[in-house]
């Protein structure tokens, strides 16, 4: 801790899920709840919207930079919901630690530096599986368009067992998100801040929410048959 003196540091990594506000009401209800359990309100917040891809990611992040500096001056924390809203890449978390600023992740704040390397290494696999299966679905998309005249109630049927399928890894979570009560639009921000990609490759959205629900409750994706209202 740093003597309860905070920064918060929000980011999403398209200009698109920025104007929409996609992931940041997420991110900021996690640092909001972790804080007001010491009674920390912010000192300052910044918000980022950029892709972070490249070697220089952290010289193409202002308002990182920014928050960085705040946190120097005011000896402060730089606090964040997730360590992959930094990035998920362990390279670019090394560089982060040299940059002689405490952060903390809300989702593992007792994190050591060997686990936050650990993480950032398995939030980098995440991110290469990810885009992987995004690859894999819109090739399959594709070929399934050049044959589907051929027998389309057939590839229709596959079509629906390869989007359940595609559904197994966070089904049980959709579940638990429904459980809850939290509304289409509260999964969908959710699921994009946590960077999880829709079995189409896209972002997530109530509409798209709602027939991945409708799929598990239909489907059985995941562990037994549990029906689910959108």
């Amino acid at each position: 801790m740093a003597d309860g003196k905070f920064v918060a540091y929000y980011r999403v990594s398209t200009a698109q899920q920025g104007h929409s506000g996609l992931g940041l009401d997420a991110q900021r209800d996690a640092v909001m709840r972790y804080l007001s359990s010491g009674g920390w309100p912010p000192l300052a917040e910044y918000t980022e919207v950029e892709t972070g891809k490249g070697a220089n990611a952290l010289d193409r992040r202002p308002q990182l930079q920014a928050a960085l500096a705040f946190a120097r001056k005011h000896k402060a924390t730089l606090i964040i919901a997730k360590l992959d809203r930094l990035a998920r890449n362990v390279a670019f978390i090394s560089e982060m630690m040299e940059a002689k600023v405490e952060f903390i992740a809300v989702d593992n704040p007792h994190a050591t530096r060997l686990t936050l390397h650990i993480l950032a290494a398995v939030a980098e696999h995440e991110r290469d599986m990810i885009s992987q299966r995004t690859k894999a679905a819109l090739a399959a998309a594709k070929a399934r368009g050049r044959v589907l005249g051929a027998n389309g109630r057939v590839l229709a049927d596959q079509n629906k067992a390869e989007a359940v399928d595609r559904l197994a890894p966070i089904a049980e979570r959709l579940r638990a998100f429904k459980a809850e009560g939290l509304t289409l639009r509260r999964i969908a921000d959710t699921l994009n801040a946590d960077g999880i990609a829709s079995p189409g490759g896209a972002s997530w959205h109530p509409g798209n929410v709602q027939r991945a629900l409708a799929r598990i409750a239909n489907g059985g994706a995941g562990h037994g048959r549990i029906g689910l209202v959108a």
